[in-house]
């Protein structure tokens, strides 16, 4: 008995051993791929960069030099002068900030009304709603085109601002959120006389910040990566947005283009972006993350 006991110690240890080593080559396995694919993600940056700050001789040399020879800050200054960054910055800014507060009271009042407030054919209106997110978005542009042009709003903000101010996914989202907050609430205030609107800014919106910060986040990155719908209504350099700006600026009457100004240009309107994911990417997650549990 004391053999057979020994013996089937000495097994359990060596299936542990296997166990534990199988485990660590997974780790490892796992770990060196998500170093490569982060490596495969983060290199297009590092070139951007890098390339931002090369010389046009440098950047087209035969073989390409992983970092530069010269280090070029001038290149930065250029790109501000030679793209009129200020105006792109500017336009985009203003775009984007009264899309935004507009586009999130529609979303709100949209998704109260959705939530909590009983009407015929809400459900039939919102399935509606929602079958309208199946349509690619690129369909809509020639009829929006026509629109704003009958309208005379080629060349102007409310161009850039008007169209996409109502999205159903944010809706959507939204209407989520506030439907995991007890309809008790709700009907507790009412018996108390407390109006809808004061129930939505009291109650609701305080308990819905964290999917409310994410639609103003996911609204102004989407303003500011826009790039069909305002080269398409934009005629004037001045109305350019910075996506815009940045594709015919840098290219000479030869149409030889100034890549590492380009490059440097492209770093300073990636900056802005690359510094909301880092400092409230924990709210994207977190507004969303609470908004797909009840439906």
């Amino acid at each position: 008995m004391t053999n057979q006991a020994t013996m089937h110690s000495k097994d359990m240890q060596k299936v542990s051993s296997q166990q534990k080593i199988v485990k660590i080559i997974v780790q490892v396995l796992l770990y060196t791929f998500l170093g490569v694919m982060a490596l495969v993600i983060v290199f297009p940056f590092y070139w951007m960069i890098i390339s931002s700050l090369k010389s046009t001789v440098e950047y087209r040399l035969p073989i390409p030099t992983l970092f530069p020879q010269k280090i070029m800050w001038g290149n930065y200054a250029e790109a501000f002068t030679a793209a009129n960054l200020s105006r792109l910055f500017l336009n985009t800014v203003i775009v984007g900030i009264v899309s935004t507060i507009l586009s999130l009271v529609i979303t709100v009042l949209s998704a109260f009304a959705f939530a909590r407030l009983e009407f015929k054919g809400k459900n039939t209106l919102f399935a509606a709603l929602l079958a309208t997110m199946m349509i690619p978005g690129e369909l809509f542009t020639i009829t929006n085109y026509v629109t704003v042009t009958k309208f005379g709003w080629i060349d102007k903000y409310v161009v850039l601002i008007v169209p996409f101010l109502v999205s159903v996914f944010y809706i959507y989202l939204l209407r989520q959120n506030f439907m995991q907050i007890p309809n008790e609430l709700y009907l507790a205030a009412k018996v108390d006389g407390t109006s809808d609107i004061k129930y939505l800014w009291k109650v609701m919106i305080p308990l819905s910040l964290p999917t409310l910060i994410s639609i103003t986040i996911l609204k102004m990155m989407g303003a500011w990566n826009s790039y069909v719908w305002p080269r398409l209504v934009t005629t004037s350099d001045d109305m350019r947005l910075i996506t815009n700006g940045l594709r015919d600026a840098f290219t000479d009457m030869s149409g030889q283009a100034n890549i590492p100004v380009q490059m440097a240009a492209v770093t300073v309107v990636s900056i802005p972006l690359f510094l909301v994911f880092i400092f409230l990417r924990k709210y994207i997650m977190k507004g969303v993350s609470r908004s797909g549990i009840k439906g």
